[in-house]
C-alpha cells in the first residue's frame, strides 16, 4: 500500500524508436555487423534524448534490395519508429529511400555514397562523403602518389555503388591526363575473372581500380596476382573489411583504398576516445563502418535534440541545419542533404590496414 503523501511513481516515459535497416545475414553481413557494432557504442554512451530513452528496432535486409524496401516498410507501418538509420551501401538504401521518402520518416544512410540516394528528396540525408569526392580522391592519388599513366578498371556492374564510383574515377583521372586503357564488368556472385583480368593484362595498365565489394574484391586480386599481374590495386570504402584480408590473403598485401576513418588519422577529440574505447571493447582496431554508425547515431540525436520534438519536418530541418559537427570521422557539415568531411587513405601491409594520407574536401 502506498504510505499516506507518498508520490506514485512517475509513469516510465516512451522510448524514442530509432529503426536500423541494417545487412545482417548474406553477402554483406560483416558490414552490417561493423557498423551496428559502432551504433551499440554510440547508444550506450548516450541512451536517451527528449529525456526519452532510445529503442533501436534492427530490421536485418538480408544484404538485398528488395527486402531493404519491405523493411523500410516494417520499420514504419508495424514499429512505428520515428527515424531509421539505414541502409548501408548505395543499391540496399536507394530501394528503401523512396518508401520513407513517401512515408515522410527521416532516413539517414551512414555509408551510402552514390549522389543519387539523396537526389531530390527531402527527408533523405547521409552523413558519409559522396563518390564524386571519392572518386576524385582515387584518381589524384593514381595519378600524383602511384605516379600512373595508364589506369584499368574493374566495374561490378550490379552494384550502383561500383558503377558510379568506377565513373567518377575514369572522369577525374582523364582530367589529370590519365588514360583509361580498359574498362571491364564483372557481376555480384561471380568467382571466376580470368577473362576480365587477361584483357587487363593485354593492355598492361600502370595500376587497376577496383570499387568492388566482398566476396569478389579479395577473390579478384588473388586472380590478378596468380595470372602474372603486379600492377598496384586501389579500392574504394568497401574494401575496409577484415575479410578481405582473410579471403585474399597474401595476395591483397599492396592494396590501396580510399576510405572514411582510421585511428591514425583521426583529429578529433571524438574520434581519439571512440578509437580507445573501441580497442578495449572489442580487442581489435577500429573500422570505418563502426565509426560511421557511431557518427550517423549522434547526428540523428543531434538534430532530434535541436528540434525539441519528434515532428519529421523538424527533425528533417535540424539534419539539414548541421554544421560543424565534430564527430568520430572529422568535421562534418551536410550541404544539400550530403555529408562534406575529409577521407583518408589506407594500404594494406603484413595484414593490416595502415594509414597512408587524409585528404580534405
Amino acid at each position: 500500500a502506498l504510505l499516506l503523501g507518498a508520490a506514485a511513481p512517475a509513469p516510465a516515459a516512451e522510448p524514442v524508436k530509432i529503426g536500423l535497416l541494417l545487412p545482417m545475414t548474406g553477402p554483406a553481413a560483416a558490414y552490417g555487423d561493423m557498423a551496428y557494432k559502432g551504433i551499440q557504442m554510440a547508444q550506450a554512451a548516450r541512451p536517451d534524448v527528449l529525456g526519452r530513452p532510445v529503442k533501436l528496432m534492427l530490421v536485418d535486409n538480408k544484404s538485398d534490395k528488395v527486402e531493404s524496401s519491405n523493411a523500410a516498410n516494417r520499420l514504419i507501418q508495424r514499429d512505428k519508429v520515428a527515424l531509421i538509420i539505414g541502409a548501408l551501401s548505395s543499391s540496399p538504401t536507394m530501394a528503401a529511400a523512396p518508401v520513407a521518402e513517401q512515408a515522410g520518416v527521416p532516413l539517414v544512410s551512414g555509408w551510402a555514397t552514390n549522389p543519387l540516394v539523396t537526389q531530390n528528396k527531402k527527408y533523405i540525408f547521409r552523413t558519409c562523403f559522396i563518390d564524386p569526392f571519392q572518386g576524385s580522391v582515387a584518381a589524384r592519388f593514381a595519378f600524383d602518389t602511384l605516379r600512373a599513366r595508364k589506369a584499368a578498371v574493374l566495374i561490378d556492374i550490379s552494384r550502383d555503388y561500383s558503377v558510379g564510383l568506377a565513373s567518377f574515377f575514369m572522369k577525374a583521372f582523364k582530367k589529370l591526363g590519365g588514360k583509361i586503357v580498359a574498362r571491364t564488368m564483372y557481376s555480384h556472385g561471380d568467382q571466376e575473372f580470368s577473362a576480365q583480368l587477361g584483357m587487363i593484362k593485354k593492355r598492361d595498365p600502370d595500376m587497376i581500380y577496383l570499387p568492388g565489394y566482398l566476396p569478389e574484391l579479395p577473390l579478384i586480386v588473388r586472380q590478378a596476382r596468380e595470372m602474372g599481374l603486379k600492377q598496384p590495386f586501389l579500392g574504394g570504402d568497401a574494401a575496409q573489411a577484415d575479410e578481405v584480408v582473410k579471403i585474399g590473403g597474401p595476395a591483397v598485401e599492396g592494396l590501396y583504398l580510399t576510405t572514411h576513418f582510421d585511428e591514425q588519422g583521426v583529429t578529433t577529440p571524438a574520434g581519439k576516445s571512440y578509437a580507445a574505447e573501441y580497442r578495449q571493447k572489442h580487442k581489435k582496431a577500429p573500422d570505418a563502418l563502426g565509426a560511421l554508425g557511431y557518427d550517423a547515431y549522434n547526428v540523428v540525436l543531434d538534430a532530434i535534440a535541436k528540434a525539441g520534438s519528434l515532428d519529421p519536418d523538424k527533425v528533417t530541418a535540424a539534419l539539414a541545419a548541421t554544421k560543424g559537427f565534430a564527430g568520430v570521422c572529422g568535421i562534418m557539415d551536410i550541404v544539400e542533404h550530403n555529408a562534406v568531411k575529409p577521407a583518408v587513405i589506407l594500404t594494406i601491409d603484413k595484414g593490416q590496414f595502415k594509414y597512408v594520407t587524409t585528404v580534405r574536401p
